[in-house]
């Protein structure tokens, strides 16, 4: 979106949002936002009026209001239930991501247990082996995609064996995981979309089925025990709960390390810091999520009760999306927020979220990160990008800052 277009653009749209267009200077139309409409209106097709919040401050009073609703049967009358704008929707939709005290503190409490810091601190020698197999594939090329070779491989198959699922779906769940964060009301990409999460269902009925002949002492085992006791978990939460963790168990993962490397090589003096003092990995990882946090912008928030936000009415039923990735370079909390600075301090950066939603699986995703770029650098000390910066696409996805693609030789 050029500059001229910003300034007569009055209403955004979903599908402008989730433009490669729009991602390649979201960052300067996030900072014009901040300074004079920290409220924008957006056009959300199906799902009606909504608005986009800019400014860290107001994302942080918003992720924890109780006014805004995950559940939009909280906000909604039966009457006024928009009609499901796919056919598996409800299967897939009964998860704590989209729920509201106390089901989702319900929901929270049935899979918290197995991200708890002593938890995630066994999986480090796991995730370190993974590291260096996937990198003794490609080594002796002295090339690879990351994103396909590296930062997709790492987390899927640490989260497909915490669930017990089959290693060789992997590829299945990267197809099923992008029509599931794909936004568009498009009626082809629609009809696209329900069918691939047809598959999902089907595929979920099944590990199910196979999963109650043969429980083992994973997740998703644990997760139908739950289910069997009837009050802790429906059947449609317990679908919904294994596609969540799916998909949240490495969708950001995979972003957070892919943009993380790409920062790196895009300011090699960063890099070259990083190379010499290893020890300020921990920073370098915030610092990542910051400047490129991997979720731009938030799943939708309901507005149950009308309230007042810089001077603007904020109806009932009216959609509340805020953008962590402008947030995140808010200059009033982050000085110099369009540097990259891997010894930054007091980074209070909101990437994982804030509030009850904050991300179950954040100290995984640091510690796959931490052990993924340390290994990487370690192990490739000539890493560099294959390519010039300016061919690096961003993809077209509403909710993620995610790369098609970074080809790096070593």
């Amino acid at each position: 979106m050029s500059s001229k277009e910003k300034k007569s653009v009055t209403i955004l749209t979903e599908s402008q949002l989730s433009s490669r267009a729009f991602k390649d200077e979201a960052y300067e139309f996030y900072k014009e936002l901040r300074k004079s409409q920290p409220l924008y209106p957006l056009s959300l097709g199906a799902l009606g009026k909504g608005w986009l919040i800019s400014r860290y401050d107001d994302a942080i009073h918003l992720l924890k209001n109780e006014k805004l609703k995950k559940n939009y049967e909280n906000v909604f009358t039966a009457k006024e239930k928009r009609p499901a704008l796919l056919k598996n929707e409800e299967t897939l939709t009964k998860h704590m991501l989209n729920s509201d005290p106390p089901d989702h503190n319900r929901l929270r409490t049935l899979v918290q247990k197995a991200f708890t810091h002593r938890m995630i601190l066994q999986l480090e020698d796991k995730i370190q082996h993974i590291a260096d197999s996937l990198l003794d594939k490609v080594q002796p090329n002295k090339f690879m995609n990351l994103v396909d070779d590296y930062a997709f491989p790492l987390p899927i198959i640490v989260i497909s064996e915490m669930l017990g699922i089959p290693l060789e779906d992997r590829q299945k769940f990267r197809v099923w995981s992008q029509a599931i964060i794909d936004f568009s009301d498009a009626p082809e990409r629609l009809q696209e979309n329900d069918h691939l999460l047809g598959e999902f269902v089907e595929y979920l009925e099944s590990l199910v089925r196979k999963k109650r002949r043969e429980p083992a002492g994973d997740l998703i085992s644990a997760l139908i025990q739950a289910e069997s006791e009837g009050t802790q978990l429906s059947t449609e939460e317990l679908y919904s709960m294994i596609m969540l963790l799916i998909v949240a168990g490495h969708e950001t993962t995979v972003n957070l390390m892919t943009n993380m490397t790409y920062a790196l090589m895009c300011h090699h003096d960063q890099l070259e810091k990083l190379r010499q003092q290893p020890d300020l990995m921990n920073s370098a990882i915030e610092e990542a999520l910051r400047f490129h946090s991997p979720v731009e912008l938030t799943t939708i928030r309901w507005t149950a009760e009308p309230f007042i936000l810089h001077g603007q009415e904020i109806k009932r039923k009216d959609v509340i999306i805020i953008s962590l990735a402008s947030a995140n370079r808010d200059e009033k909390i982050f000085p110099n927020a369009d540097i990259f600075d891997i010894e930054r301090k007091n980074n209070r950066h909101i990437a994982f979220g804030h509030g009850n939603h904050f991300c179950l699986g954040a100290q995984l995703a640091r510690l796959e990160a931490k052990i993924a770029i340390s290994t990487l650098l370690r192990r490739c000390p000539n890493i560099q990008l294959k390519g010039e910066k300016k061919q690096m696409k961003w993809k077209g996805n509403f909710l993620m800052r995610a790369l098609e693609e970074l080809p790096i030789s070593f």
